[in-house]
């Protein structure tokens, strides 16, 4: 009996420490398989890393350096766990499927980890982040009026920091729309019927030999024969810029620019009046012959607008609600933003009218 005791005392011991020596290997191997050294031995990794090394997470007046684990590693739990399960697919993916074997399927296939690795801290509220970064310790009144508007409006919306710090490290993917919307935008304004009253321009067109339409424009269909429109439109001028068809008085979203015999064809609806800031503007209105397709409402535009948001805006933050600047403001806040895209000129055009005609001073 003493005998079958030792035995089973001698069993239970050899499996304690055999546990624990598997358990301390596992660690040991996770800690390990966590470290920025273990994450560049796969030489697809050191386009990210270098990436990494010209960002304020690797050099900054702090001296304070986040590893490769400290944004991408949970510190602990079972979101720790589940991220290093993940993680395991881009070693099968480097050694096993060769996906990502070359700098050039990486870049391939960019978009895809990129999205993986935002649904992760979107789904755990940016733990890595927060581990360093909280909105509770930060003063923003030390900080620039925009970083000040973003992260009051991202306490008050609730978002989290991956929501808008998607290109901290690392080169956000290159995105680029196909032309599948636009071309469906195109058949749509084709099919619209010849009995609409009122048309919304599609893209720049000529107003016969009057001046320029732009894209959203409204234009009121005053009668129609055959596949010909005679249409106007309504608007206001600004002294000095008579050249221009302005949206409304003080808001500076341009309908039409005129040529000059446009200049002299359109009808003066009011006298001279100034706004807060000195600028004289009057209300004027502008027909003439329209033979191409519109759209009978912006809503197609702006649903192809809301997705070159999404493409190319929300690739490196969350979406800006379109009231939350002015109408005048919008231009600017959209070409400089679209400076760092490759977004075309005709569809940063769409977009900044997108958020104009939805601006939070829009006067309807």
């Amino acid at each position: 009996m003493r005998k079958i005791n030792k035995t089973l005392a001698l069993t239970c011991l050899l499996g304690i420490v055999l546990g624990a020596l598997v358990s301390l290997a596992a660690q040991w191997t996770l800690h390990k398989t966590s470290s920025t050294e273990f994450c560049l031995s796969c030489h697809t990794m050191q386009a990210p890393y270098e990436e990494y090394t010209g960002s304020v997470h690797f050099q900054n007046q702090k001296g304070i350096r986040a590893e490769c684990a400290d944004c991408h590693i949970p510190q602990g739990g079972m979101d720790y766990l589940i991220t290093k399960f993940l993680a395991s697919k881009d070693i099968y993916h480097q050694f096993i499927t060769k996906k990502i074997d070359t700098p050039e399927k990486f870049e391939e296939h960019r978009l895809e980890m990129a999205q993986t690795v935002w649904a992760q801290l979107k789904a755990n509220d940016s733990a890595t982040c927060r581990s360093c970064h909280s909105m509770d310790a930060m003063d923003l009144s030390a900080q620039s009026p925009e970083a000040q508007k973003m992260h009051e409006m991202g306490i008050k919306e609730k978002q989290t920091c991956i929501d808008c710090h998607k290109g901290v490290a690392h080169f956000p993917p290159e995105i680029k729309m196909d032309d599948t919307a636009v071309k469906a935008l195109q058949t749509q304004a084709a099919a619209t019927p010849a009995e609409a009253k009122t048309l919304y321009v599609v893209s720049n067109t000529p107003l016969g030999d009057l001046g320029t339409v732009y894209p959203a424009t409204e234009l009121h269909v005053l009668k129609t024969e055959g596949a010909v429109r005679q249409v106007e439109i309504r608007g206001s001028q600004m002294q000095g810029s008579e050249q221009v068809i302005y949206y409304a008085a003080g808001q500076r979203l341009i309908l039409a620019s005129l040529s000059e015999k446009g200049q002299q064809t359109l009808k003066v609806l009011s006298d001279w009046k100034k706004d807060d800031y000195g600028n004289s503007w009057r209300d004027v209105t502008l027909q003439g012959e329209w033979h191409a397709s519109a759209l009978a409402s912006r809503e197609p535009m702006w649903d192809y607008a809301r997705k070159l948001d999404d493409v190319y805006c929300a690739g490196c933050h969350a979406p800006i609600p379109t009231h939350h600047y002015t109408l005048n403001a919008w231009p600017s806040v959209v070409k400089g933003m679209g400076a760092r895209t490759n977004i075309s000129e005709n569809e940063l055009d769409i977009l900044s009218r997108y958020f104009q005609y939805n601006a939070k001073d829009i006067k309807e």
